[in-house]
């Protein structure tokens, strides 16, 4: 029968029990005779009897999903992520539904609506910028909402993140003790709330604390890809006082102005240093190695995740905004 929908009638007929026997067995309910229960179960396993998680859940009030939103699945950042959200949610028994909202507002609007009409016990959220009428959104849902590596401003809504700015400011900290005078900021979008008032923030914190003036010439806003880190390392090189270090806001801008400067015949790290922010397996698998602010991508996932399972069991909560920490990792990018 398994090209067909089996369904709890099909069982109850063929057990010669009531659908709430079965029902009982599929939920665990102790009140059940063993007898029966070998009875019903012999029969849900030669029918291959799947109960439906929806339909089971309209009569538990819970449909054990989860709704999960992020931008792109293809970027390797929020890949790991979502991992890590995925583990965690597979060791609690949630379900994910998992939506790309290719950062627009209209559309993480639309997916959230979406994930309510769904029943959804709970939401992960992750976001460049939580603009006031996703936010207003979020603070209105009537399941939990936690936000994964996306940062809220007002604190208003639980997250899990690392301390972005201080991460900045360590990484450029770490060109200055090198002794680095000219040192570039190749980032992502500025639209993207961490870019715009951590990392950008954290860079210049590092310089002004270092005596050094901020050149706006050496600030730059590129897309999140290897080919605009390409040919923004070859736009700053060619400058008549180029830079002789630089720190990109994540890996993929990282390798491309690694290979930037090497197409120029410049040497890495005698010439010019590179450090990134993520540390992706993408920074490994370059040569030379890119030294990066080691983000705990996995770790943010999981643990929001967890934060989420304890927000849907109505679980004692401490902290509901959560800083994992970060650390640098240095390879063969930076001396």
């Amino acid at each position: 029968m398994s090209d067909v929908t089996v369904t709890i009638y099909d069982v109850a007929r063929e057990a010669n029990v009531s659908m709430a026997t079965v029902s009982r067995v599929v939920n665990g309910n102790p009140n059940v005779k063993p007898a029966t229960r070998k009875k019903v179960m012999a029969v849900i396993e030669r029918l291959e009897y799947r109960p439906n998680a929806v339909a089971r859940g309209l009569a538990s009030k819970k449909t054990t999903t989860v709704g999960v939103i992020i931008p792109d699945i293809s970027n390797i950042f929020y890949a790991e992520l979502a991992r890590g959200i995925e583990d965690i949610a597979t060791m609690y028994n949630y379900t994910i539904i998992l939506s790309n909202s290719d950062q627009r507002e209209e559309k993480e609007l639309k997916l959230i609506e979406n994930m309510y009409g769904k029943q959804v016990d709970g939401i992960v959220m992750m976001s460049d910028s939580l603009t006031p009428a996703i936010s207003t959104a979020l603070q209105r849902s009537s399941v939990p909402v936690v936000l994964a590596g996306t940062v809220d401003e007002t604190k208003k809504i639980p997250s899990v993140n690392i301390d972005y700015l201080q991460a900045a400011f360590e990484a450029v900290q770490t060109l200055l003790t090198n002794g680095h005078k000219r040192i570039a900021f190749v980032s992502g979008p500025f639209s993207s709330t961490i870019n715009r008032h951590f990392k950008l923030e954290g860079y210049k914190k590092a310089l002004t604390e270092a005596g050094l003036p901020i050149d706006d010439e050496l600030i730059i806003e590129a897309d999140d890809s290897y080919e605009s880190g390409l040919e923004n390392s070859k736009q700053l090189l060619s400058l008549t006082e180029p830079p002789t270090a630089i720190f990109a806001g994540n890996d993929e801008l990282g390798i491309g102005l690694i290979h930037g400067a090497l197409d120029e015949n410049f040497s890495i790290p005698n010439d010019i240093e590179i450090i990134s922010f993520e540390n992706s397996k993408l920074a490994r698998m370059v040569r030379p190695q890119l030294s990066s602010v080691v983000v705990p991508l996995y770790d943010i996932g999981a643990v929001s995740m967890r934060l989420l399972t304890k927000f849907m069991n109505k679980e004692t909560i401490d902290e509901t905004t959560v800083v994992l920490p970060h650390r640098i990792e240095e390879r063969q990018s930076t001396k």
